[in-house]
């Protein structure tokens, strides 16, 4: 069977309970002989063009069920918002690849998640965006140096990035770091911003408001960061401050 195929035979429907009224699709794909699954929001009521689409991936241990409540399809309801549920990494738990490592199991649901989105519903192509907490924030970071045509903007969350994850192609990135965070470091957030940067060439700074930097301002990728006093958390507001960043930014060539 092709890879279109099992998608379509795959997917299924599931109300999900919630603020929102809307049904929510459970989405179900094949990928190298496992099934992934997916929660997607869809908006409220057809906009008559395009919609955005915000790809969101759970931390380390998580899973998508959970993750749906930091409630990024409230803070933007006219966009198509996905919750990705990970494989297994370690001890049983829930998780997504870090780095490239050959078989590339969450890059290759992330290719086949967009190839049957887009076929099912009306995506704004120039308007997808990845954001994920921890785990999945690392996974985000890995998806602007493995997939940076496909996404406007990335925005990582209490996050860091591995080794062999070198982004290469400017564009715009918000990071949320905790000063106190014991899980990733802040040092090490601190380093992944500095590459974010040093790629986006945005070196000139200016203060957004309360803990909020932004570098390169008024550029085509800059670099937003909001940096918080707590630990390993993902603050009250933070979904509010990814989609406020998100629909600043457009792909540009």
């Amino acid at each position: 069977m092709s890879m279109r195929l099992a998608q379509a035979a795959l997917a299924g429907l599931l109300l999900i309970p919630g603020a929102r009224e809307a049904a929510a699709e459970v989405m179900r794909w094949q990928v190298d002989g496992a099934t992934r699954e997916a929660i997607v929001h869809l908006p409220e009521s057809p906009l008559g063009e395009a919609a955005p689409l915000v790809l969101a991936f759970h931390g380390f241990g998580d899973n998508m069920q959970n993750f749906q409540h930091t409630n990024l399809h409230l803070a933007w309801p006219e966009a198509i918002v996905v919750y990705f549920e990970g494989l297994e990494r370690r001890r049983g738990l829930l998780g997504w690849q870090v780095e490239p490592d050959g078989a590339d199991r969450d890059l290759k649901l992330v290719d086949a998640a967009l190839q049957s989105l887009r076929e099912t519903y009306d995506i704004d192509d120039d308007r997808i965006y990845a954001t994920g907490y921890s785990n999945g924030g690392m996974f985000t970071y890995l998806l602007w140096a493995e997939r940076p045509g496909v996404f406007a903007a990335y925005a990582p969350v209490a996050a860091r990035l591995r080794p062999a994850v070198r982004p290469t192609s400017p564009r715009p990135v918000l990071q949320v770091a905790g000063e106190t965070d014991r899980v990733v470091s802040f040092a090490d957030q601190e380093a992944a911003i500095a590459v974010a940067v040093e790629v986006n060439g945005a070196h000139a700074a200016a203060q957004c408001g309360a803990g909020c930097t932004v570098y390169g301002a008024g550029t085509a990728a800059p670099v937003m960061t909001w940096i918080h006093a707590g630990a390993h958390v993902y603050p009250r507001g933070t979904s509010a401050r990814i989609i406020d960043f998100f629909r600043e930014h457009a792909r540009t060539p």
